[in-house]
């Protein structure tokens, strides 16, 4: 498994430039981008993929530029970002991009259900056509299972259901330990995972509060919570997955510490977690 960044938790880090040589000098080996067509656009295809050999890094993961939870004209508008997006991110050898599902809607939930499956298949069918897999997180926080009016999905489980009824080849999970932690789950339960089922992982840490007073955006870089890690790392070994590890912190106000500082503590966490785990 390669460790890696999202900019999340991370404060101002700059350019995508900036991103790719920072994550380089502090031994990450990947990152996740936001717009892979200003990327490419930037540097150009040679100059991009120059730039990641330069640092040691590759980009493992895209966002879904599509807005798939509205309206049937907001999502059709969005598939041309997304035939963008994926031709820019094959480009540079991409081949992972994700979603989440929020645990609660403003729609009948059976009614967003059938909407979901019909617009992720069809975002899939896209993705697949440039070689790109699609990653759908759940979100386990026990505050946004109410934020809204009817309660949808939030575990892994109901995940896979999800993507079973998607009925693509290439869509299967986004693993993150926090909502893994947040839905009281049990390594066992990502250990008895396929390594197929698996499209990318997040790493993040949680405050020492009940589980059920969790916040989403309230977390902590990854050894310094309360969430087994090292659990959480070696049910994943198990499976076969050989992707990327993520670190995403959402946090409630930008951090004040330098970039620099909070990489260190980064990946010292990220060693922590993974000598604990057996994997370093």
């Amino acid at each position: 498994m390669k460790i890696g960044l999202t900019r999340a938790g991370l404060g101002d880090i700059g350019s995508d430039e900036r991103f790719v040589e920072l994550a380089g000098a502090y031994g990450f080996q990947t990152v996740d981008l936001y717009d892979p067509v200003g990327f490419v656009t930037r540097y150009g295809v040679d100059g991009a993929r120059e730039l990641l050999a330069k640092h040691g890094v590759e980009v493992s993961s895209i966002g879904l530029p599509v807005e798939w939870r509205t309206t049937d004209e907001a999502f059709r508008n969005g598939l041309g970002k997304l035939r963008d997006a994926a031709e820019a991110a094959a480009a540079v050898g991409v081949t992972t991009c994700c979603t989440y599902i929020l645990p609660s809607t403003d729609l009948p939930a059976a009614r967003f259900m059938a909407q979901a499956v019909r617009r992720l298949r069809l975002c899939a069918q896209l993705l697949g056509a440039y070689g790109i897999r699609l990653g759908l997180e759940y979100v386990g926080p026990h505050h946004l299972r109410t934020q809204w009016a009817n309660p949808f999905i939030w575990t892994q489980e109901e995940t896979l259901e999800l993507a079973d009824a998607i009925a693509e080849p290439n869509v299967g999970l986004l693993l993150d330990s926090y909502h893994w932690y947040t839905t009281e789950m049990k390594a066992d339960d990502i250990a008895k995972l396929k390594p197929h089922q698996i499209v990318h992982v997040h790493l993040n840490d949680a405050r020492d509060v009940p589980v059920s007073e969790a916040l989403d955006n309230d977390r902590v870089l990854p050894g310094e919570g309360v969430i087994d890690l090292a659990g959480f790392l070696r049910a994943l070994a198990s499976t076969g997955y050989a992707g990327a590890v993520t670190q995403e912190v959402l946090t409630k106000s930008p951090p004040t510490e330098s970039v620099e500082t909070l990489l260190e503590r980064s990946k010292a966490g990220f060693d922590k977690a993974f000598a604990a785990a057996g994997l370093r």
